[in-house]
């Protein structure tokens, strides 16, 4: 039998991975905000949409015993259309908040699955050769959902309402209907695309599922016990949780602050000046950022490159200030902030994923990292939902004032942990 190219599954289901993720994390945030939402609601509602990827490590090994992963994938592609289908239907009804919320919930649910099935099969489908090969184009695919997602939709529904003429509403049913339509499109490639590299369960296999779920359950809190009793892992769960925190505080309110009205204290932008913004110049920095942040670790090792980063990671937070207390809403400027920003966040952000691996080293890695992943989420879901409330209390230059004054936890969490001095670095041969 002829075997399937990657190049046939790998781009595409790295893609599909990457949308929802960014429709519930940042186009929901907007949608909310257009929709009359105040800061406090939009922030609060659309933290508590990481929780699926906070306690995902907790379901994870049920779906590497339950069912097989080729039928995970396609199963969650076709949950995502629906909940993006059901966004598009319920925006209109009288209880929108509800019904979207609960769409998005489904969504985050399916989506942080799908991440599960797809990982673990991408793994199953390619020889280790062909998993270094195609370990960059997955990231490729995934970084051209990110940009489709956030700086696509939102320029497409800034379209539909400023040259088409559709309601507000309008605007975003029509959104959310394409992006449906788009996701069972891949859900039908999908299901003739990826190939079939599992064995079936046998009847005794089926028989033995609940007693595999149990066993494995049981190892993992075997596991997460020697997770939490590991050298300085009180540090790295500070770390895990205040390394961000000033970022995690403003990536919540830095889309609200520019798409307000100057007489509000914000930007002034349209959707589409913020898809140029954030959603393309944005994701361009952090991604030039992460790329930098890899090659500087590789060659100078995670200790001599860590405080660089936490500056980088902080120092560009003076940025927002300057933007409130200038507002010049000259689109360039504003998105030169913006790319310079993320850059720096993208660079910044290589330390804490790099500690994460090094914290999860060891004979249970895999599960450790994912409960490093948990506390990832964690450290975004807790601050973000305070975020949106601050704000409306301080002002939005207040709110970026106070963030700059709080990167001094970033420091403090960087000064804490202790890694081998030659992790990171190029080994000889």
């Amino acid at each position: 039998m002829k075997k399937t190219s990657p190049w046939s599954w790998v781009p595409s289901l790295y893609f599909a991975e990457g949308v929802p993720y960014v429709v519930v994390m940042t186009v929901a945030l907007v949608m909310y905000k257009n929709l009359g939402l105040s800061n406090t609601d939009v922030a609060l509602y659309t933290s508590w949409l990481y929780l699926p990827w906070v306690i995902k490590p907790f379901w994870s090994p049920v779906v590497d015993v339950l069912k097989q992963k080729r039928w995970w994938i396609l199963t969650m592609q076709f949950m995502v259309g629906l909940s993006l289908a059901g966004v598009a239907y319920t925006i209109d009804a009288p209880n929108f908040v509800q019904a979207t919320l609960a769409c998005f919930w489904l969504m985050g649910f399916s989506s942080a699955t799908h991440d599960i099935a797809a990982d673990g099969f991408y793994m199953l489908g390619l020889t280790q050769h062909e998993q270094s090969l195609f370990v960059g184009i997955r990231s490729t695919f995934y970084r051209f959902a990110t940009i489709g997602a956030q700086g696509g939709l939102l320029a497409l529904a800034d379209s539909l309402q400023c040259v088409w003429g559709y309601s507000m509403q309008q605007a975003w049913q029509w959104t959310f209907l394409v992006t449906a339509i788009t996701f069972f499109a891949l859900f039908v490639w999908h299901a003739v695309a990826l190939p079939r590299v599992e064995n079936a369960p046998t009847p005794n296999a089926q028989g033995k599922v609940g007693q595999g779920v149990l066993h494995i359950l049981v190892g993992m809190a075997t596991t997460i016990v020697t997770f939490f009793t590991k050298p300085q892992a009180l540090v790295a769960i500070a770390f895990m949780l205040l390394y961000r925190f000033p970022e995690a505080l403003l990536v919540k309110v830095a889309p609200l602050f520019l798409l307000d009205p100057v007489t509000a204290g914000g930007m002034g932008l349209t959707k589409m000046d913020l898809a140029l913004a954030q959603g393309t110049i944005g994701v361009a920095g952090l991604t030039l950022g992460g790329i930098v942040g890899g090659v500087a670790v590789a060659r100078y090792g995670f200790n001599r490159c860590l405080w660089w980063m936490v500056g980088a990671i902080t120092l560009p937070h003076a940025l927002y200030v300057l933007l409130a207390y200038l507002q010049i809403s000259d689109l360039w400027f504003v998105s030169a902030a913006v790319g310079l920003e993320q850059f720096g966040y993208g660079f910044g952000f290589t330390a804490y994923m790099m500690y994460m691996i090094y914290f999860s080293d060891g004979a249970s890695k895999t599960t450790h990292y994912a409960l490093c992943t948990a506390f990832m989420a964690l450290s975004m879901l807790l601050p973000g939902m305070v975020a949106g409330w601050l704000q409306e209390q301080l002002g939005y230059l207040g709110f970026f004032i106070l963030v700059l004054a709080l990167t001094p936890l970033t420091c403090v969490a960087a000064a804490l942990i202790r890694v081998n001095p030659e992790f990171g670095k190029k080994q000889g041969k």
